[in-house]
């Protein structure tokens, strides 16, 4: 990966991670008062709604962080290790996390009818793209296994033809 690529990646990663903070301490909080003054179906919703919110943001976090030190490793000649498994797996535990909390939204505006029908079938859309996401990193996963067998296999074999030299 180029150094150019890596900056813009960064660069990127710095503009997201400071978009979720922005979110969590200035949108969430202005949710919060909008949903105060509130009556209706949804009031006692308020709670786990933003709950949920606030989740959603982490897992987002968790996996910039993840992606961050993904990228660190790429960049060092380091990510065809044991290590990046690590982080590898929990970007897909954040992915699985965050589908759980968009099914549990659904879950919560299904009942009465204060939300349309068709809003709790997208939210169910959008956990289910999610769960895909977390599928295909997945995949990604078991890629990175195959390369990180392969080195391993290639530096035996070369450590036994430096024995035989």
């Amino acid at each position: 990966m180029g150094k150019l690529t890596v900056l813009a990646l960064r660069g990127v990663l710095v503009l997201l991670l400071g978009g979720s903070l922005f979110v969590q301490a200035v949108m969430v909080p202005l949710l919060a008062a909008d949903m105060n003054g509130r009556t209706g179906d949804l009031v006692h919703l308020r709670t786990p709604v933003l709950v949920i919110i606030v989740l959603g943001v982490v897992t987002a976090q968790v996996t910039l962080v993840c992606v961050w030190r993904l990228v660190s490793m790429v960049r060092s000649g380091t990510v065809f290790s044991q290590q990046a498994f690590r982080y590898v797996h929990v970007v897909i535990g954040a992915f699985v996390a965050a589908a759980l909390l968009v099914f549990v939204l659904g879950a919560l505006l299904a009942p009465g009818e204060a939300v349309a029908p068709g809003v709790v079938l997208l939210l169910g859309g959008v956990g289910l793209a999610i769960l895909g996401v977390a599928l295909v990193v997945l995949v990604l996963r078991m890629l990175l296994a195959q390369a990180v067998a392969r080195e391993v296999q290639a530096s035996r074999m070369k450590a036994e033809l430096d024995e035989v030299i």
